[in-house]
């Protein structure tokens, strides 16, 4: 990625956004955990994976297929790769919108060695007829290839070895329950609080021989959304200001002002997220509006908007889904410095509602 060619802006929207470009990917890669006792949070499913795998270990044989869910960013691939790690296995790595036909799965199937890690990232994107054949292939272990074409097809049985299929899904609920139910364990990825990100940057910060103190550490934690692939990114970032700017220690101030510098503010959100929020309290009193009205004011997608920006500021409590539209809370009326209208401040109770 080059960021001579990027404006502040367009830097300060991916910094907080989750999926990682070619460059990114390649850092984060090298900052990886390499086994579940290097891995950081998440520490109800390290403790069950711990005893899914160790299992697998003793008895000799190859661990339950694995299906991990959650927002992006959170390390469902980190995971995966720590599970072929842990079992002394190799690991293929696809996604689901690269399987479009059932044969696209049945070549990579038939390719796996025995105890080998197959990782399936968005697998709730893979086509229908490839999830059909999956069944099979997770259950009996085999897949029946058509050969030929109408009444004169015929289906040949394919045994495979046996393997373990690590699914991950940032909609679970997307996934059907015949797939979901082939799954011997399923985990859900929490976002993680401060203090753990505050664990991660401190051990990326040590990978990449950045100093950095305890307090520029929390500055940076606390804007991070509760994701460590976030955290890892403005800690690279504000690494970068620092050495220009400053003598290359990040301290809170050193990492406050690089954060600025990128739009990034004290509770993670950037230009989308305030763009939103402006739009919703200075142009519409704080709705209700629609989404599409309230994607048009920002000059943005409404997919854009709907996918991007408002989980984010749902979780954070500064904007909530009405069947009316989307309104503000007063939480994102203070965190604007602005003064709600007294309609706003009367809230839902009887006061309001008969206009006293």
């Amino acid at each position: 990625m080059n960021w001579d060619d990027t404006t502040d802006a367009d830097a300060a929207e991916r910094l907080v956004d989750a999926p990682a470009d070619r460059e990114d990917q390649a850092v984060e890669a090298a900052l990886r955990p390499k086994d579940l006792d290097e891995f950081i949070g998440q520490e109800k499913v390290r403790e069950q994976l711990d005893l899914v795998l160790r299992a697998a270990r003793a008895r000799g044989a190859t661990a339950d297929h694995v299906l991990l869910s959650g927002a992006p960013g959170l390390g469902k691939t980190t995971l995966s790769m720590i599970i072929a790690a842990e079992m002394g296995a190799p690991i293929r790595i696809t996604s689901g919108p690269a399987i479009q036909h059932a044969g696209d799965l049945a070549a990579i199937l038939s390719s796996l060695q025995e105890g080998e890690v197959l990782f399936l990232d968005e697998i709730h994107r893979m086509s229908r007829p490839a999830e059909e054949m999956l069944y099979m292939a997770m259950e009996d272990f085999r897949v029946d290839v058509i050969v030929g074409k109408g009444p004169g097809a015929t289906a040949i049985p394919l045994e495979l070895p046996p393997f373990t299929l690590v699914g991950a899904t940032t909609r679970a609920g997307l996934l059907p329950p015949p797939l979901r139910d082939r799954f011997g364990f399923t985990a859900h990825m929490e976002f993680y609080e401060p203090a753990e990100l505050e664990r991660v940057i401190h051990r990326s910060a040590n990978l990449l021989e950045v100093e950095i103190e305890p307090d520029g550490a929390a500055e940076i934690a606390g804007r991070s959304r509760g994701t460590p692939r976030i955290a890892n990114r403005l800690l690279r970032r504000v690494r970068d200001y620092a050495q220009v700017k400053a003598d290359g220690l990040i301290t809170k101030d050193i990492a406050a002002a690089a954060l600025a510098v990128y739009e990034v503010d004290a509770r993670g959100l950037d230009r989308l997220d305030r763009g939103v929020l402006e739009a919703l309290l200075k142009l519409f009193g704080g709705g209700p509006v629609g989404l599409s009205t309230l994607a048009v004011a920002v000059g943005e997608e409404r997919e854009t908007v709907e996918e991007v920006a408002e989980p984010f500021l749902v979780r954070e409590g500064l904007l909530a889904r009405t069947p009316r539209g989307r309104i503000a809370t007063p939480a994102a009326w203070a965190h604007l410095g602005l003064t709600p209208p007294r309609s706003q401040t009367a809230g839902n109770g009887q006061q309001d509602l008969f206009g006293a």
